[in-house]
């Protein structure tokens, strides 16, 4: 706007000692006059184009909708644009290879976006020896940036408190390339998609119902690996209705340390691989039936080698009206030195209800969860047989936040005594 009131000024002071200087306007001067005031004119215009590109390219640069020429744009902490794309005057050609930038910049790569997830939490058992009070439950950090159209980054970092400090540890870290609704091939470190929930909610209690995960898949548990480093492929299946859909993968499988993925390599020189198959009828919108496969070589200590086959098999139903999840899974282990063979067995059941009141903030659960594990498996040996309820109530205090109360009443161990337990969580996303 200031440039526009400059010219403007330098005009009149031109044109006005002329105009005074004259009679009453002749032809000739007339048409001088409109010549100049056409000029101005055409000035104006040529001053409002520049303008506006100047609005848009400080708004692509800083990343976002340029505002229209009649509306006052805000960027909070806009990135300075660089010399090199000061406003000044263009020719046509260069003012159109400008704008083909500006429409590449508008859609650039990476463009990174970070969630957060917490937890606070209180408990209190019966258990012998048993303390009870607050701690911090894990930080957790997603990290995401499309790198093309069809190449994509995702990240997770997670940070659990610990007796001498915070344990970081990455969880996930994947990159993909989309080739189409049917086939995606990505590399990296994911959570195992064995059955429902462990591909389903990630670390960030707030994604799930519950204040902790079933103890079948916990994470830093044995029974089923939760993190599998390699390549996977996955996509739909053509398949109408019925809604088809598969996850493969191949990789490093379980460290020597079993609740450790092979983030470093494999422990032995085998590879593990997982498939995944799964129907989302179409006619019941919310209903997911899932079956898994996973072959892995464990090799807990050197020159002890077992031979892991572990098959599940699910059914969800993720309307939360009501809300339904069941999961089963069988791990078979084989000694290859002495064919010795074992099976241990885990389930769970876990129902919730939204209820409708109070603007749907209620949410009741309860789960129920068993384990079995022969006693002399040498491989599971953290993993104790398990039967136990839990019972609990989920409060959305907003859309970002929720409140959690359970009692627990479980026993893990033969013929161990019952424990009786009260958990308390604020989770939250932000």
């Amino acid at each position: 706007m200031g440039s526009r009131w400059l010219l403007l000024l330098l005009f009149s002071l031109t044109t006005s000692p002329l105009l005074a200087q004259s009679s009453p306007p002749s032809a000739p001067t007339e048409l001088t006059v409109q010549s100049l005031l056409d000029r101005i004119q055409q000035l104006e215009s040529r001053i409002n184009q520049l303008e506006d590109h100047e609005r848009k390219q400080e708004a692509a640069l800083a990343g976002t909708p340029a505002a229209p020429v009649t509306t006052q744009a805000v960027v909070t902490a806009p990135v300075p644009a660089p010399a090199a794309t000061q406003a000044r005057a263009e020719s046509p050609a260069e003012e159109h290879a400008s704008m083909g930038e500006i429409r590449d910049t508008e859609r650039r790569f990476p463009s990174l976006q970070i969630r957060g997830f917490g937890d606070v939490d209180f408990s209190a058992t019966d258990q012998k020896g048993s303390v009870s009070g607050f701690n911090v439950g894990q930080f957790v950090l997603h990290f995401a940036s499309p790198l093309s159209e069809k190449v994509s980054y995702f990240g997770e970092v997670s940070f659990t408190a610990q007796p001498t400090g915070y344990d970081l540890s990455v969880e996930r870290t994947i990159i993909r390339y989309d080739y189409n609704d049917y086939f995606k091939l990505s590399f990296g470190k994911y959570h195992t998609p064995i059955g429902y929930w462990n591909a389903a909610f990630h670390h960030g209690a707030w994604l799930q119902t519950t204040i902790a995960r079933p103890e079948m898949i916990k994470f830093g548990g044995t029974f089923i690996p939760t993190h599998f480093v390699g390549v996977e492929a996955e996509g739909n299946i053509p398949s109408g209705g019925l809604g088809l859909g598969y996850n493969v993968g191949l990789g490093n499988g379980r460290s020597s340390l079993l609740s450790k993925s092979g983030d470093s390599g494999d422990s032995n020189d085998n590879r593990s691989w997982v498939a995944n198959l799964y129907a989302r009828p179409a006619r019941f919108y919310g209903l997911q039936l899932g079956a898994s496969v996973y072959r892995d070589k464990l090799t807990p200590l050197p020159g002890k080698n077992f031979g892991e086959w572990i098959t599940a098999a699910d059914v969800v139903w993720t309307k939360e009206k009501p809300e339904f999840l069941a999961e089963y899974a069988n791990v078979h282990h084989r000694d290859e030195l002495t064919a010795n063979t074992w099976d241990s067995q885990a389930f769970y059941v876990q129902l919730a209800y939204r209820l409708p009141w109070q603007q749907s903030k209620w949410k009741p659960y309860y789960r129920f969860e068993y384990i079995h594990k022969p006693e002399n498996d040498p491989t599971l040996v953290d993993v104790l047989d398990l039967s136990g309820s839990t019972l609990g109530v989920r409060y959305d205090i907003t859309n970002y936040a929720a409140f959690k109360g359970e009692y627990r009443n479980s026993r893990h161990g033969v013929n161990e005594p019952r424990v009786n337990g009260a958990f308390f969580q604020t989770a939250f996303t932000f």
